[in-house]
């Protein structure tokens, strides 16, 4: 965790599909948002390793919320994805999936995003980039 005033407590939950899954904001600044889930029967495939939806879901949000910060923990811009690109690299070793996304560029309206999935140990799991659209109001 680092030394920003917007941590975990201080975030609430943004949507269904985000308790459904349950994983949580740990981190939100300009340009930046943190995603973390503690892995469960209920992510994992048939292989007994989570679901490439699982790492999905995270980058997908991870790198979306990175453009979306208004400067306060729990009020953001709305926005959608255009494209989302992922490689997978590895499966976890540890117990909870850490993913992190970076605004690298964009403009007025659309924004690009990059970042990755790690788990507790610090093995990198899934690589992604995506293009990401800021929506009206």
């Amino acid at each position: 965790m680092t030394d920003h005033p917007e941590t975990t407590q201080s975030f609430v939950t943004a949507y269904g599909f985000q308790d459904l899954i349950g994983f949580r904001k740990t981190e939100f600044r300009k340009g930046y948002a943190r995603m973390e889930l503690d892995l469960g029967p209920q992510h994992m495939n048939r292989a007994m390793v989570p679901h490439g939806g699982v790492h999905c879901c995270l980058l997908d949000s991870a790198l979306g919320a990175a453009g979306v910060y208004k400067g306060l923990p729990n009020d953001f811009h709305r926005a959608v994805t255009l494209n989302l690109n992922i490689s997978y690299l590895a499966a976890p070793k540890g117990q909870r999936l850490i993913a992190e996304g970076r605004r690298v560029g964009g403009g007025k309206t659309v924004y690009f995003s990059e970042g990755h999935v790690e788990d507790d140990t610090g093995l990198v799991l899934a690589r992604a980039s995506g293009t990401f659209r800021l929506l009206a109001g």
